[in-house]
């Protein structure tokens, strides 16, 4: 009996010793001692500490800045009705006596898009004044999606400003910057609708300042930036990090037909557009001071033909009979250097220190004239109103 036993015992471990050792070598990875953790496919680094880390350890990010601006930032759609161009042949009496037609060319409607900025509780609203200028019909179009007809309360088409207004409750207002404080190399975000696609905030620098002699406005002061600014965008915000308003998005340089953008935008600084905007607001109009005269830039050239020590005034090439300049004793030849004590750089600077006088005012002007400086007093007029260069 033991021995049977035993025989059963020895056979038993036999055929174990077989499976395992048919195991061990087809199926490895069966056998828990043999087994390993896998190792990974790919070490993935952690992300290494930058420069660009804000002490909270958040990436540096002008999100916040864009929150705060966004809401206040408008699309806003005009649209005018047009006359189509008439076809030379309907006016051919034999064209028309065996054809017929219409005498006049039936109306079309021409539609339009641009960008404003709510700058009042009350539904006022900031653009530019050849976003809505002629336009029949004004569709404003909010963040929030909500929907509202707007009127124009004002344009002023020297400085390319509008206010037009809308009536809806809750309304976001942008709060303003100072646009005399920003320099050069500060950074800026755009916001707008470019090319209709919807609102969008594009990055960039303060590339210049006191940008003039552009030929776009009448008054030129602007702010320049890199920051994309596309067609749309014109009349929306350019706003600081701190999503304050220092500008509204005028022009553009460009050399593509559609008017893509090249890293050259223009701005107007809030600092004329709150001056623009007051007026507008009040009075439906901007009143500025004339004295009625034709002026240039003093070049070296001319300074040296009129034997002065240095170029700095503006030459007056014409004073118009019976304006305020001519009843003051001005004559054509002065060179304007001072207004009120403050130094004239240039024509567009002497413009902008007579637009800012109020009309019937008295104004001290010093002239030189035949390399003698003369005081003159003028009482400035109000300047005439003028239509926007096309």
């Amino acid at each position: 009996m033991l021995r049977k036993f035993w025989l059963f015992f020895a056979q038993a471990v036999t055929v174990c010793i077989a499976v395992l050792f048919v195991v061990s070598t087809l199926r490895p990875d069966l056998l828990a001692w043999n087994t390993r953790p896998a190792a990974p496919v790919a070490k993935v680094a952690a992300p290494a500490a930058t420069s660009t880390a804000s002490p909270a350890g958040r990436l540096i990010s002008f999100s916040d800045a864009a929150k705060r601006a966004m809401p206040t930032v408008v699309n806003i759609y005009t649209s005018k009705e047009v006359k189509a161009q008439r076809p030379p042949f309907m006016d051919d009496p034999v064209f028309r006596y065996f054809f017929g037609g219409e005498t006049d060319s039936p109306a079309q409607k021409s539609n339009n898009l641009g960008s404003g900025v709510i700058v009042s509780e009350q539904g006022y609203i900031l653009t530019n004044a050849h976003v809505v200028e002629a336009a029949d019909e004004i569709e404003v179009a909010l963040a929030d999606n909500r929907r509202a007809k707007a009127k124009v309360i004002g344009t002023d088409p020297e400085t390319d400003l509008a206010v037009i207004k809308i009536d809806l409750p809750k309304l976001p207002a942008i709060t303003f910057g100072q646009s005399d404080q920003a320099q050069v190399g500060d950074m800026v975000l755009a916001i707008g609708n470019p090319f209709g696609v919807g609102q969008t905030v594009t990055f960039g620098i303060i590339s210049a300042l006191s940008r003039s002699h552009l030929g776009i406005n009448t008054f030129e002061n602007f702010i320049q930036t890199d920051a994309a600014i596309n067609p749309g965008n014109s009349g929306g915000a350019l706003v600081d990090i701190n999503g304050n308003m220092i500008g509204i998005n005028t022009a553009i340089y460009s050399r593509t037909p559609g008017g893509a953008s090249l890293g050259i935008g223009f701005a107007i600084p809030v600092s004329t557009a709150k001056q623009v905007l007051d007026q507008l607001v009040q009075t439906g109009t901007v009143t500025r001071g004339w004295i009625g005269v034709a002026v240039q830039d003093l070049t070296g050239e001319l300074a040296e033909s009129l034997k002065l020590s240095e170029a700095r005034g503006t030459l007056i090439t014409e004073v118009f009979s019976g304006t305020p300049a001519d009843q003051a004793g001005m004559k054509s030849g002065d060179v304007l250097v001072a207004v009120d004590g403050k130094p004239v750089t240039d024509s567009a600077g002497m413009l902008t220190l007579i637009s800012a006088i109020t009309p019937g005012s008295s104004a001290a002007l010093k002239v030189i004239r035949t390399q003698k400086e003369v005081e003159l007093k003028v009482t400035v007029g109000k300047r005439p109103k003028v239509t926007r260069k096309k």
